[in-house]
């Protein structure tokens, strides 16, 4: 009897223990494709070539531990939704599901969780409101691609008779404003700010509030408004700060490091990795001033199989990379438009329009834009020595970086679902 009682003291004790390490506020940040290369490669981009040392970046100061990413299956390879879905809920699933477990029925995310204890949330991103990552944050869906059944979710799913996201930045008006049905207006009904004007972030000066900014994705950093997703952190803490005493959960995703990925654009990744580090970099301030806030990173996967060096050189030119003022993109556009290759070439890259590069852009323009595209990435990658395996994702362990409260739980090799039980539990304190 008296082991039973002091097992049962021992229990109360850790439990009121863990309860009294468990933060008030959650800041969770995603940053979708960024695998372990994309952090080296962003210390290395940001190195002061003036000195000798490698500087360290803010990923370098609060690197906790490792995460495994793979889905409900033998593929081992998973999406942005089946990782995120983990992340959320801590539950496996399949490729393509949105909160949703391999049998399609709905799981419980933190968010909703965090909604039921009465905590303000909030979603925000780079990419539609409602693309893959935020939506298994609130919504469920048998598939990631059903954008519109996704963004009704966000009106219409409902968590103790509430709407289920206090604040939402990012893009998506093509989903959200629609001939059969306006969620907009549905949203000012019901209280909502709107914003549609990502200059002008003061049009929000309370919450509940939705805000979105494109009709798809936000133009990439590199092309327009490169500091616009740490604005948008800025906005959102300013806005939760002191809310509810509750506390509040917020997601943060740096979208389109994977975009730039898929595209294998090493210039353009290096752009929204710049952005995503100062939006880490606010967050982190934010706990140093509310030492009751935890600040969770990571990654869902890695995408593109980046190596730095590649044919066989043990070298990998940033200079190279710091050069490219444009998308592979937007450059193929500006290339299309002109008969005068090399004043655009020079005025947007620091690589020399040799006679072997102004053949192989001029043979590929005459092909199209995609040729012409592929062109461009191929000699901006072969000058920096950047590689790349694939224009998918790839299966390595990504990275999880933890400050502020209860940090310490998130040491080590863990399972992307370990971050999500860990964080819900905080949330069910």
């Amino acid at each position: 009897m008296k082991k039973q009682l002091s097992l049962l003291a021992l229990l109360c004790s850790a439990t009121g223990a863990y309860a009294d390490s468990a933060p008030k506020n959650i800041i969770y940040m995603i940053g979708d494709g960024m695998g372990p290369a994309y952090t080296t490669a962003y210390r290395y981009f940001k190195d002061d070539s003036n000195t000798k040392a490698i500087e360290s970046t803010v990923f370098d100061t609060i690197l906790t531990g490792m995460a495994h990413t793979y889905p409900d299956d033998h593929t081992y390879v998973t999406d942005s939704a089946a990782s995120a879905t983990a992340l959320s809920s801590g539950h496996k699933s399949y490729n393509g599901a949105i909160g949703v477990d391999t049998n399609k029925k709905p799981v419980k995310t933190m968010l909703e969780i965090a909604k039921e204890r009465g905590m303000t949330t909030a979603l925000v991103a780079t990419l539609q409101i409602n693309h893959a990552t935020p939506a298994s944050f609130a919504a469920h869906n048998e598939s990631r691609g059903n954008y519109d059944e996704i963004a009704n979710d966000y009106i219409d799913n409902k968590i103790a008779g509430k709407l289920p996201v206090d604040l939402m930045l990012g893009g998506g008006t093509k989903y959200f404003i629609r001939e059969d049905r306006n969620l907009i207006e549905e949203f000012k009904a019901a209280g909502y700010q709107y914003s549609d004007d990502i200059n002008n972030l003061g049009q929000i000066t309370q919450l509940p509030a939705i805000g979105l900014y494109a009709e798809k994705g936000l133009p990439y950093a590199i092309d327009e408004h490169p500091n616009r997703l740490a604005r948008l952190t800025t906005k959102t803490l300013d806005l939760l700060d002191g809310q509810n005493k509750e506390g509040f959960f917020v997601m943060i995703e740096g979208s389109q490091i994977d975009w730039c990925g898929h595209a294998n654009d090493i210039a353009c990744a290096m752009a929204e990795m710049d952005d995503f580090a100062k939006s880490v970099e606010k967050a982190k301030a934010y706990v140093d001033k509310n030492q009751d806030t935890i600040l969770i990173v990571t990654a869902d996967h890695s995408t593109g199989g980046l190596t730095l060096g590649a044919h066989g050189q043990y070298k990998w030119d940033t200079e190279i990379v710091k050069g490219v003022k444009a998308s592979a993109g937007k450059l193929t556009s500006l290339l299309m438009d002109t008969s005068d290759l090399k004043t655009v070439w020079s005025a947007n890259t620091n690589i020399e329009f040799s006679a072997e590069h102004q053949i192989k852009l001029e043979q590929a323009k005459k092909m199209g834009k995609k040729p012409l595209n592929l062109a461009i990435k191929s000699i901006i990658n072969d000058a920096s020595f950047t590689g790349w395996t694939t224009g998918g994702h790839t299966a390595v362990d990504v990275q999880v970086f933890a400050y502020g409260k209860g940090s310490e739980q998130f040491t080590g090799s863990q399972n992307n679902t370990d971050i999500a039980d860990k964080l819900i539990a905080f949330i069910e304190k």
